[in-house]
């Protein structure tokens, strides 16, 4: 089987990025021809370069030539369409469609249906624009990158591709992460159940850790929606009763630095594949506070893989990855206090947390490790060219 992967670059490297990587490794490893046809956008500086991606971002003719020009080059059974947003937009579903090659798509965010692709705003989740062909509120609170214009671009994107019905129509098979986001996806933009198969992303194997270091662990994003600020508030005056290590980066960065204290809260800034490895390996607990609907950070199947618990807000598909009591623990999102007690109760019993271990590992046998998850993307490629050799029957 052949497969073009499809994918449009972050500017700073995410987990998004590392899955597509990691996929396409797995699948060259399982005997498949793969080409990956990456972009970016790290040419959109200037404003005269802003307003003409705002006007490709709903459909961008030189993206269709694109990709038409590499289906006819490599003649794929498959394309797999992790992100189109911006450069490459919808328009490579109409390639894919004229060239008759089956279309999967995975769902990594809430793009399709929410402007910043986060359903969240000042501070909380925000599903005003669910429902609605066109996103106006997105316009009106200016949710992408803080612009109406850039705005109202992408309210666009969401808008004319309903009306077209391309992800009804030129999209065999999505992939949703989560079952959280299955159901989301499925009701809110009346995609049938069965043309959605919930597949989490893979991990290498990191080996399992002992939690040696002693200490509690964030690694994310510094913004709102990641939780950092309860994380921090939740460390204040030794409220965690040990040490909190925090990798990462972000605009909230200068919130971090100001609540650092030697000893007890440490900054350990970005961190390659080796050094989240590491770290996980010897923290006895890993923090997710988000108070976002999450889709699936890598963080997760990398922490289960090292047998590590994870504490997380209960909220939206982190309330299903995460089993409370038995993997980890689930906190109400934003409680500084409820994190810290969480935290607290871990650390405090190591009975207790040796069973979080034990199962955490288990966790990642079961849905992470890289072998099952590869041969079930096949089959999702499988059941994709059945589906589009039925319908050309039609």
């Amino acid at each position: 089987m052949k497969v073009l992967l499809l994918h449009n670059r972050y500017r700073v490297p995410g987990g998004e990025d590392a899955a597509v990587q990691l996929e396409c490794s797995l699948l060259r490893s399982a005997g498949l021809a793969v080409d990956l046809l990456e972009v970016n956008n790290d040419g959109i500086d200037s404003a005269a370069q802003k307003i003409k991606a705002a006007l490709l971002t709903p459909y961008s003719f030189p993206a269709r030539q694109l990709v038409a020009d590499r289906i006819r080059d490599f003649q794929p059974d498959i394309v797999h369409v992790h992100n189109f947003f911006p450069t490459l937009s919808p328009s490579v579903y109409d390639a894919c469609r004229s060239a008759r090659v089956p279309v999967v798509q995975t769902l990594h965010n809430y793009r399709l249906m929410c402007a910043n692709a986060l359903l969240f705003r000042e501070g909380k989740v925000c599903t005003k624009c669910l429902g609605s062909t066109f996103p106006l509120p997105a316009i009106r609170h200016a949710c992408y990158r803080g612009s109406r214009v850039g705005s109202a671009a992408v309210a666009a994107l969401i808008g004319i591709h309903r009306i077209r019905g391309t992800w009804t129509s030129r999209v065999n098979r999505f992939i949703a992460l989560t079952g959280f986001a299955r159901d989301l996806f499925a009701s809110e933009m009346y995609i049938p159940n069965d043309q959605i198969v919930v597949k989490p992303n893979a991990a290498p194997d990191p080996c399992i850790g002992d939690g040696s270091g002693g200490y509690a662990l964030y690694i994310g994003r510094f913004s709102s929606e990641k939780g950092i600020e309860t994380v921090l508030d939740a460390a204040r005056n030794g409220g965690l009763r040990i040490p909190l290590k925090i990798a990462g980066s972000g605009p909230l960065q200068s919130n971090v630095e100001a609540a650092l204290i030697p000893g007890k809260v440490e900054l350990l800034g970005w961190q390659d594949r080796d050094g989240v490895r590491r770290l996980m390996q010897k923290a006895r607990v890993l923090l997710i506070p988000s108070l976002c609907y999450e889709g699936l950070p890598m963080v997760i199947p990398e922490a289960f893989g090292t047998g590590l618990p994870i504490i997380a807000s209960r909220i939206g598909s982190l309330q299903t990855l995460i089993e409370d009591g038995s993997n980890g623990l689930l906190v109400e999102p934003g409680n500084p206090t409820a994190l810290a007690q969480a935290v607290r109760r871990i650390a405090a019993d190591s009975g207790f947390e040796s069973g979080l271990r034990i199962n955490a590992r288990q966790t990642y046998e079961n849905l992470y490790r890289a072998e099952a998850n590869t041969s079930l993307l096949l089959q999702i490629y499988e059941q994709a060219r059945r589906d589009a050799a039925q319908n050309s029957l039609h």
